[in-house]
């Protein structure tokens, strides 16, 4: 993997982070806001797999082709890959329940305007 290609996936993976932290604090549509939540979420699991990955390094599956003594100095990390399938599932079900709040409210409201939904509160 090149240089400029490293780079250029951490450049991605915060552009994902800011952009979808501005929909958040921008927008007021109740599913325009969930989608900018998922892709800030998005964005930082790219963020967590980029800052495990460690040029010339493999994959993390041990089958004999490197002795024991040295496996560690061969592989990648495979913590934050743990971490990401964590936080990819997490991620679906904070998303699914942001919907179908959303939908709800929206229903109750006649609106999806968060501005609109000030009875809602508590």
């Amino acid at each position: 993997m090149s240089t400029a290609f490293y780079w250029s996936i951490a450049g991605t993976a915060a552009g994902l982070v800011l952009v979808g932290l501005w929909g958040v604090l921008t927008r007021k549509h109740i599913l325009r806001i969930a989608l900018a939540f998922t892709l800030a979420d998005t964005g930082a699991n790219l963020l967590l797999v980029w800052s495990g990955y460690l040029p010339g390094r493999t994959a993390p599956i041990v089958d004999g082709t490197f002795p024991a003594s040295g496996i560690a100095s061969a592989v990648v990390d495979p913590l934050p890959q743990a971490m990401v399938l964590t936080s990819i599932v997490i991620g679906v079900a904070v998303a699914a329940l942001f919907v179908v709040v959303g939908v709800l409210a929206s229903r109750r409201t006649g609106s999806a305007d968060v501005r609109r939904m000030k009875e809602l509160r508590w």
